[in-house]
């Protein structure tokens, strides 16, 4: 079932969100070659204390932290350690938190120090699907309009959009419905209707779609040892178009 969210139920999650983008735009600051990813969620937790809210990852479904830190062919769910960032690295950090009973999502890819051409167009593109993703999610338009939007920008591009992950509704919980595939046919799924909260977040592959596991039980890896990038913004479906709830 999908819950529309009031206007002031919106205004929690503007909250909640902008706090999150708060959080990855200062952890972003202080990625650098040899710092260890234990550090940047030691940062995300400072800030949550100082805003007095709950990170919402940590405890969820038994993940162990607050951040998830994906490098390179980490694709997702990457667990902060005592692991160093070095230059070259692809980065991806994805981070919620729980405002007032309401929840806010996003995530980023950021390069350390000096990128391959490769990974420079990768993050590009990741993050131009993720904005032709939001230009769809429009009153009248169909759930998977969305989804295709995504898919073309990566596939015209010659990357693959991973297919084991979704985006989906927020708002009280931190996942609802409906799923967003990032890749399908348009015009199909329910209607995009005001009120309607969804977070977007394509993860795109310079290679193969195909995932695999690691023994941690968390992160998620490209199978065939590709890089990946992952953009997420949690919206807002108005009747005036988009309204982006995670960007400062």
């Amino acid at each position: 079932m999908i819950n529309l969210k009031s206007q002031q139920e919106i205004a929690k999650m503007e909250v909640a969100n902008r706090i999150v983008a708060e959080v990855l735009q200062e952890v972003k600051k202080h990625i650098q070659a040899g710092i260890e990813t234990l550090e940047l969620d030691n940062l995300a937790e400072e800030i949550c204390r100082k805003h007095k809210v709950k990170p919402a990852f940590k405890g969820y479904r038994g993940y162990p932290k607050s951040l998830c830190v994906s490098i390179n062919d980490e694709i997702v769910h990457g667990i902060p350690s005592h692991r160093r960032l070095q230059n070259g690295d692809l980065v991806s950090m994805d981070f919620g938190v729980c405002y007032d009973g309401y929840y806010g999502d996003s995530a980023i890819t950021v390069p350390v120090g000096t990128i391959s051409p490769e990974a420079e167009k990768l993050l590009k593109v990741t993050e131009e699907s993720l904005y032709a993703g939001i230009a769809q999610a429009r009153v009248g338009n169909r759930l998977t309009d969305i989804s295709h939007a995504v898919q073309t920008v990566a596939e015209d591009n010659g990357f693959s959009v991973i297919r084991d992950f979704v985006g989906h509704g927020i708002g009280r919980n931190l996942h609802e419905d409906p799923q967003i595939p990032n890749y399908g046919p348009p015009g199909q799924g329910p209607k995009l209707q005001a009120g309607m909260t969804i977070a977007i977040e394509p993860m795109v592959s310079a290679g193969g779609w195909e995932v695999k596991l690691l023994d941690d039980g968390w992160t998620a890896v490209t199978k065939d040892g590709s890089l990946s990038a992952h953009f997420e913004h949690t919206i807002a479906v108005t009747d005036k178009g988009a309204l982006i709830l995670s960007r400062i």
